[in-house]
């Protein structure tokens, strides 16, 4: 039986301890860091280089930051997963992130399996959120009016499914919370997705806030 491929990751961030650091927490869960780079420019040429998987991107750069890397990233069509980690969690950048194009928006807050997990979740083509960031991330979008076309309705396991991803937890995650395969997870997200003509969890859940189908979770119910 052939071994299982290791992740290739890219590693952007301007401080050497963070992107040390990082690069430990990768490698011990056996995801290969094959580049690292200390601003956008060297980011935004290794990815083109190395062509990774996942481009893990800090925000705060010299020449570029990370949103804009990630802008140039998805102009050129690259295959990559764009996961950004920083230690920033206002409403713009987030927004401006997910704008860009991002899989993923995690804070340096983020126990070490959470962003491992983070990091494995966006290779799989998911779209993962800090928990901790979910809730403004709603609350941002939701202030807006109500999307005037109407949806198919959602089943009310499809609602429970978008209930628990509003804490930002992995398929495996939601499915061991509710009892269900991931496998079946993946499915009630597809017809999700379909339903509210979603691109990703992040979009689907936004839409189903601003339908007023999800209550927004507190930052406390997020921290569990």
């Amino acid at each position: 039986m052939a071994e299982e491929k290791s992740i290739r990751v890219v590693l952007a961030d301007d401080h050497q301890v963070v992107r040390h650091g990082i690069q430990q927490i990768l490698s011990k869960a056996g995801i290969d860091v094959v580049a690292t780079a200390e601003n956008g420019e060297r980011a935004l040429q290794i990815i083109v280089q190395h062509q990774p998987d996942v481009a893990v991107l800090d925000i705060q750069m010299p020449i570029y930051n990370g949103i804009e890397v990630a802008r140039q990233v998805r102009a050129k069509a690259l295959p990559v997963g764009l996961l950004i980690l920083t230690a920033f969690d206002d409403d713009p950048f987030i927004m401006a992130a997910l704008e860009a194009g991002v899989n993923g928006f995690m804070l340096k807050t983020a126990d070490m399996e959470e962003i491992v997990e983070a990091v494995r979740a966006v290779h799989e083509g998911q779209s993962v959120m800090d928990r901790n960031v979910i809730p403004k991330l709603m609350r941002a979008v939701t202030a807006s009016h109500k999307p005037d076309i109407t949806y198919p309705a959602l089943s009310e396991r499809e609602l429970e499914v978008l209930r628990v991803a509003t804490r930002g937890l992995t398929n495996k995650a939601i499915g061991m919370l509710l009892d269900i395969s991931d496998r079946t997870v993946q499915g009630h997200f597809r017809r999700i997705f379909e339903k509210l003509n979603a691109a990703s969890r992040t979009e689907a859940v936004v839409k189903a806030s601003q339908l007023g189908l999800l209550d927004l979770p507190s930052l406390d119910e997020t921290s569990h």
